[in-house]
Formats: structure tokens, C-alpha cells, sequence
């Protein structure tokens, strides 16, 4: 996938949401709509929009509560678009018997009713592709984020239900990445990688971004995961059929002695 034309990102001034929008502009997207709920005053977004104008791509830096569907209809209703980023989203890290009806509500905001209005707006306009930032703990969940993996399965089902309606759309479950969340703080990241989650390379990532979209399946797990220490630990309770699956995650054989 190349990004052309009016390409969409929600969390667009964040740390993902911007080096997205440096990767849509640099491949080919003439006008870049970042939008999140403060908008032009949020922290970093003057950089992000003059970093961007600089290199010759029109930007438009929007205020809009995309958990708002009024809000996304007057958004979408004045910026034709042709392709859909949604990477807005909060983590919140509380154990599942002590999360509060408050604290899930604000984390399935952004994250899921974001989607869910972006998808019925956009319904019936045709779109080179619409891309939700989802999550491993979605997929194989995550300690103390019931709560964020709960909200990352269900992008992953609104995905799959736009393809049974012949819409584009692709899910990505991100692993941890460099430079940005809970991997851009030193310890944090040095703690998930013992744990066999290793940073992902913020390069990488666009280019796996990529590669996603043009495939054929709705929802992609793209990490980088140290197996021989990520599925002992995993499994250490109880087998895992998901991994059971992965080559990548079997033990490597013993040599068999003659």
C-alpha cells in the first residue's frame, strides 16, 4: 500500500500517530488530516505540521472527539478522505477485579467508539484503506490490561466485519514499539524484554504498516518477539493453543544422539 491523496490518521500528533503521518507523506499522500482532541493545541503538533509543510505536504491539524459521531460527521462532512489511520487510544494498566466502570468507558472512548463512528461515516465511501492500531493484548492478552484487551478485540471484530461487507479494512496488533508507549521508557522496555518483547523498530513498523494493508488477511500481528523466552513463560500454567500453531514459538529440537 502507498498512501495517495487525503489520508486520515486519528492520534495524529502522538508518537505513532506522527511517524505515521511522516511515512504516509513521504510515500506519497498529498494532504495529511491529524486529528485528535485537542488538535492544534496539542503537545508537538506545530512541529509535526511544520515538518510536514516543510516537505511539501499540505497538513490540516483538526480538534475532534472521534468518540463524538456529530463530531466525526462535521469532520468528515468538510475533509474528503482516502484512507483511515486510527490510532488514537489510552492504555490503562489496572487489574481486571479492580478496573472501574469510569476507567474502562474512558479507554474504550477513543479506541473503540472512535472506530465504530469512523466505520458507519465512512460506510458507503470507497477507501484505499482503513487501518486500526489494535494490540496483542488483544490476541494473547496482557498482565493488568484486561480491560485495554478487551477494547483491542473488538477493532479486531469490527475488522473482520467490514471485509464480510466488502470494505477495506486491516487490524494491526502492534507489540510493544520503540520511541513510543510503554517502550519508550528505558526500564519498561528492558522489563518487557526479558519477558521476550522486544521494542519494535519504529521502520520497521511502517513498513510492516505496509506490507499489512496490501495482504489478505483482516487482522496481522506484527512484534518482535523472542520466542525461546516469551513461550516458556507463557505457557508455564497452562498450554497455549495459539502458539502451538507457530512454528517460530516450538522449542528447537534436541539432537537425536546415533
Amino acid at each position: 500500500w502507498r498512501p495517495r491523496g487525503s489520508v486520515l490518521v486519528t492520534g495524529g500528533t502522538g508518537a505513532l500517530g506522527a511517524r505515521v503521518a511522516r511515512w504516509a507523506a513521504e510515500s506519497g499522500a498529498e494532504h495529511l488530516l491529524l486529528v485528535s482532541r485537542r488538535g492544534a493545541e496539542a503537545p508537538g503538533a506545530a512541529e509535526v505540521r511544520d515538518e510536514l509543510s516543510a516537505a511539501g505536504t499540505r497538513v490540516t491539524i483538526a480538534a475532534c472527539d472521534v468518540a463524538d459521531r456529530g463530531a466525526v460527521e462535521r469532520l468528515l462532512a468538510e475533509h474528503s478522505v482516502d484512507a483511515v489511520v486510527h490510532a488514537a487510544g489510552t492504555v490503562v494498566n489496572t487489574p481486571l477485579e479492580a478496573v472501574s466502570a469510569d476507567e474502562l468507558a474512558e479507554m474504550w472512548a477513543g479506541k473503540v467508539a472512535g472506530a465504530v463512528h469512523l466505520d458507519a461515516v465512512l460506510a458507503d465511501r470507497p477507501l484505499d484503506a482503513f487501518v486500526v492500531f489494535s494490540s496483542i493484548a488483544g490476541v494473547w492478552g496482557s498482565g493488568g490490561q484486561a480491560g485495554y484487551a478487551a477494547a483491542n478485540a473488538c477493532l479486531d471484530g469490527l475488522i473482520e466485519a467490514r471485509r464480510t461487507r466488502g470494505l477495506a479494512g486491516t487490524a494491526i496488533a502492534w507489540g510493544p514499539w520503540a520511541e513510543a508507549g510503554m517502550a519508550a521508557d528505558a526500564e519498561a522496555a528492558e522489563a518487557l524484554r526479558r519477558r521476550g518483547l522486544i521494542a519494535l523498530d519504529p521502520e520497521r513498523g511502517v513498513g510492516a504498516l505496509a506490507r499489512a494493508v496490501s495482504g489478505s488477511d483482516p487482522v496481522v500481528v506484527v512484534a518482535d518477539v523472542d520466542w525461546a523466552r516469551f513461550t516458556p513463560a507463557y505457557t508455564s500454567v497452562r498450554p497455549s493453543p495459539l502458539l502451538t500453531a507457530l512454528p517460530e514459538a516450538q522449542p528447537a529440537p534436541h539432537d537425536t544422539p546415533t
